[in-house]
């Protein structure tokens, strides 16, 4: 009886004209489009410069912020006063007062951004204090920074194992919710009540040609990341698809309960879409969540994509194994129980 109601399901997505480009596009254009766009590294920061002393020392500081690939140089203005109304008229970004003689040099950045902002002074206060000799050079001669795991702070290396998570999400939370909504619409959800179907059998019917289809999305992805970006992942494959299955059982049976409490497409939409863009922004997809403050921090521990986001990226960029993730995974395990019973539970079927 499975066997019969999955085959439907897969013929109702292929004869759909619009699915199927969607289930082999999304992924192409999340994996070929976004990692260069969704970089959070600050480039081309406009920077002008007051120089007061005019001294040699002062030129070459300046050449060498102008050689940096952080930053753009935009000019010098006579005055501090003349500088800051280059930022009001959003023709620079930080400012920079080289003062006569050795006093303290002035940055004043435009904090608008304010990521923007912090970093991009950061970035030319490290230029300054490298220009500068001073005790500290004679203090410390041999300190070295050394970078594990991304030597070369690619930040591609740290979103492509975000992007699988965003790809599942979409694709086996959305799909679903909308698949049980549209046939109470079209009605054809009555010709299954009225049958000997068990609930279990019939949301497993809906849940597993999702399931497949984010293994067919994580496999597209994982080669577009090696063809495109040579990046590979560098613990057990096996661990990813082990991710991926626990989140795709999530999300699917999230979207299958949004479904069964929905009485039309536009309410399941919306309802899914509040899940997710709470579920995504609380997941330390972006910005650490240690960084979060304390009450929203305690949200990561009833945060699925959490896990799933802290246990890729330990597997796919450090090289980790099982025991590194056991509690990520423990903890993916439970929440995709709960869910997939609760989708069974909430299922109401009229006989």
């Amino acid at each position: 009886m499975l066997k019969y109601l999955i085959q439907k399901e897969f013929l109702q997505i292929r004869r759909n004209s619009f699915l199927p480009k969607l289930i082999f596009v999304f992924p192409i254009v999340i994996m070929c489009v976004m990692p260069w766009v969704m970089n959070q590294e600050v480039k081309n920061i406009r920077v002008c410069v007051v120089d007061n002393d005019r001294s040699v020392e002062s030129q070459r500081l300046v050449h060498s912020i102008g050689q940096s690939k952080y930053f753009v140089f935009s000019g010098q203005q006579p005055t501090y006063s003349a500088a800051l109304k280059e930022i009001e008229k959003s023709r620079t970004d930080i400012v920079l007062v080289i003062p006569k003689g050795h006093g303290r040099l002035l940055i004043a950045a435009n904090a608008v951004n304010g990521t923007k902002g912090s970093i991009g002074s950061s970035y030319l206060a490290q230029i300054v204090s490298g220009q500068l000799s001073g005790q500290a050079k004679a203090l410390y001669p041999a300190i070295h920074t050394l970078y594990l795991y991304n030597k070369h702070l690619n930040y591609k290396v740290f979103m492509i194992p975000a992007l699988l998570a965003i790809v599942m999400m979409l694709m086996c939370g959305f799909l679903p919710a909308l698949n049980i909504v549209s046939e109470k619409e079209t009605g054809t959800i009555e010709q299954i009540n009225v049958t000997p179907v068990p609930k279990w059998a019939f949301i497993l019917s809906k849940l597993i040609p999702y399931w497949l289809i984010g293994l067919f999305v994580v496999t597209v992805c994982l080669i577009l990341a090696w063809a495109v970006y040579g990046i590979t992942c560098q613990g057990p494959l096996w661990l990813v698809y082990l991710l991926s299955i626990l989140l795709a059982l999530f999300f699917s049976s999230l979207g299958l309960i949004v479904s069964n409490y929905s009485d039309t497409m536009q309410q399941a939409i919306f309802v899914m879409w509040f899940f997710v863009v709470c579920l995504l922004l609380l997941s330390g997809l972006f910005t650490p969540t240690r960084s979060m403050p304390d009450w929203s921090y305690v949200t990561t521990y009833v945060n699925p994509m959490h896990y799933f986001i802290d246990a890729v990226r330990t597997v796919f960029v450090r090289g980790g194994d099982l025991g590194s993730i056991a509690h990520q995974v423990l903890a993916l395990g439970g929440f995709s129980a709960l869910m997939g019973t609760w989708a069974v539970v909430s299922y109401k079927k009229n006989t």
